[in-house]
């Protein structure tokens, strides 16, 4: 951090005691992350800075009352976006959660509107009570087997490296490209290197050699472990592990048997993706120390992986600890194990109490045209969502409840006319991904099993990543009707049953986010759960943010993209029909 002589100098005199602090924290007993001890001291802060942790006098005192004291909270990866709400929205949301520093990958509205969208995420996150770190989008698009808004290419990326910001490059999830030595994957992974920035993984289902490729091109974390397997090996290779436990992925209680003494420096908790309801209901990071506190982590291990761990994984040097030379930004608890936060402080200044944001409200940033009318499609008919079948077996995407990771299911279906029928008993529905960017009329049906609908249809903009219009639905008639509405909000999601929409919610921000209140955001999602529940739609886990993952193809087995079923594990696209030979392979 860039300083002047004469900031430094004051706080050198306040830590030397030659002045008093600005603000003294008494009578709370402290968590040191470096040693695992807890020590009762005075917390001296200057300038936002703790300068001095000891016996000290302040301008202002804050008395603790026995409670402990802890370093801010910080989630490795998150995707702000998911949470359907603004970057100043956000902040308000997980700051009284003791989160007070996220490293966020803008790749969701970058894969919408590119540049502009890195932009906006930028603009809109400045002088947040919230420091938001930013890893820059590598793969827009994902692949090249789906249509997205945008295409980012290295040299589109570099100017934001002269951000502050902007810590490096985000989750590299192109694998082919890195292993064959794309020229601009190549490039955009040397820029980041030049530059001394970070680089993050994303190797969900791939092998130990794939570590290898990763490690050797640079690229140091990687949230994609859903298995103690996977964890073990990309801590034997040296990468950082991410232990993801977000609204659709739960990798934390698989994972964190894995933490031990001699690990436990190499792991850092994330969110990656949550929504909204669930951070209300939750939490963010703090849900993910708890739960690994239940599941028999140290207490104290925990909070050193909320903190320090994930600070030295960034390279944040002055965040992390307790201790002089550090940001303080602090969460005070009354109860270790529950991990329950009565207080939190950013950089010396109080900015939650009880669970209520405190600080100042930041007015919404503006947002570009381009970005709030994201939502361009080529007029859908009732005969584009038909599925031609030629076989009575065909290939099925199996949903397995709270994991981003789907079966590759081959089953009878129904057939009328040569057209795939959704059946209720056997809880096959239809699926279609529908571009919704640049009007190419472009249009994937599928199978999927798993949702329980008993009528009706949902829909949403939210489709990892190229996030087209994704719908599922018993029948052709609310599909579309569906499609037509999200085209109509400009983005969002949606209920219907029997030609009558039941439930939406608008997100006019690239079709991934919203400017209006989170209270009534979360009024919106009440109403949607309850169309769920008339809906008939399966109870066992988030419906709208699986159904958004199942566009997404970097992610096994089997997903649908706007150009139709794709297998990620052999990285083609496939026939919905199974043939013979496929039936004797599977």
């Amino acid at each position: 951090m860039n300083i002047q002589p004469s900031a430094l100098q004051k706080r050198i005199q306040a830590a030397s005691k030659h002045t008093k602090a600005d603000l003294v924290i008494k009578n709370g007993k402290i968590i040191n992350v470096f040693t695992g001890e807890i020590v009762e001291a005075d917390v001296a802060i200057t300038d936002g800075m703790i300068i001095g942790i000891g016996a000290y006098e302040g301008k202002d005192v804050w008395d603790a009352k026995g409670k402990y004291i802890a370093p801010g909270f910080i989630d490795g990866h998150v995707h702000i976006e998911s949470s359907m709400v603004t970057p100043a929205q956000f902040a308000e949301i997980v700051l009284p959660h003791g989160v007070t520093t996220v490293v966020c990958d803008p790749h969701e509205i970058a894969n919408v509107s590119g540049a502009a969208g890195i932009q906006y995420m930028l603009d809109s996150s400045e002088e947040l009570d919230l420091d938001v770190y930013v890893m820059l989008p590598s793969c827009v698009p994902a692949t090249s087997f789906e249509h997205s808004g945008a295409k980012l290419y290295a040299k589109d990326l570099a100017p934001f490296y002269h951000h502050p910001r902007v810590l490096g490059l985000a989750e590299v999830m192109d694998y082919p490209a890195v292993m064959s030595g794309n020229e601009d994957m190549v490039q955009k992974i040397a820029d980041a290197r030049q530059r001394g920035k970070k680089l993050d993984g994303h190797l969900a289902g791939l092998s130990k050699d794939a570590i290898n490729v990763y490690m050797t091109a640079g690229i140091r974390t990687d949230h994609e472990a859903v298995s103690l397997q996977d964890a073990k090996e990309r801590l034997q290779l040296g990468m950082y592990l991410l232990i993801r436990e977000g609204s659709a992925a739960k990798d934390l209680k698989n994972l964190i048997s894995i933490v031990n003494e001699r690990t436990a420096a190499r792991c850092l908790f994330c969110t990656d993706d949550k929504h909204l309801d669930d951070l209300f209901k939750e939490g963010s990071i703090d849900y993910s120390i708890r739960l690994a506190i239940q599941c028999g982590v140290d207490p104290i291990t925990a909070i050193r992986m909320a903190t320090l761990t994930a600070a030295e994984c960034y390279g944040l040097a002055e965040k992390g600890a307790v201790a002089p030379g550090y940001i303080a930004d602090l969460v005070i608890m009354d109860n270790l194990e529950q991990v329950r936060i009565t207080d939190v402080w950013k950089n010396g200044k109080q900015v939650a109490k009880n669970g209520r944001y405190e600080g100042n409200i930041t007015s919404p940033a503006n947002v570009p045209p381009t970005i709030t009318n994201s939502v361009r499609i080529k007029p859908v008919t009732k005969h584009e969502l038909q599925l031609p079948i030629t076989r009575k077996k065909a290939h099925i995407i199996g949903v397995i409840p709270n994991s981003i990771v789907t079966e590759h299911l081959i089953e009878d279906v129904d057939i009328s006319n040569g057209f795939f029928q959704p059946s209720i008993d056997r809880d096959l529905a239809k699926m279609a991904v529908v571009e919704r960017h640049h009007q190419t009329g472009h249009i994937g049906v599928g199978i999927v099993k798993g949702f329980g609908l008993r009528s009706g249809a949902m829909a949403t903009t939210i489709a990892h990543d190229s996030h087209n219009i994704i719908t599922v639905g018993t029948n052709d008639e609310d599909m579309l009707i569906a499609i037509q509405t999200l085209e109509e909000m400009q983005g969002g999601l949606v209920i219907v049953e029997n030609g009558k929409v039941l439930a939406s919610l608008s997100l006019e921000i690239a079709g991934l986010m919203t400017r209006r209140p989170a209270e009534r955001v979360m009024a919106e999602l009440h109403q949607l759960d309850q169309a769920l529940l008339r809906i008939g739609a399966s109870q066992e886990f988030s419906q709208f943010l699986t159904l958004s993952f199942l566009a997404l193809p970097v992610i096994p087995a089997l997903k649908l993209t706007d150009m139709g079923l794709f297998d990620v594990k052999q990285f083609l696209h496939m026939n919905v029909s199974a043939d013979e030979r496929e039936l004797v392979m599977k």
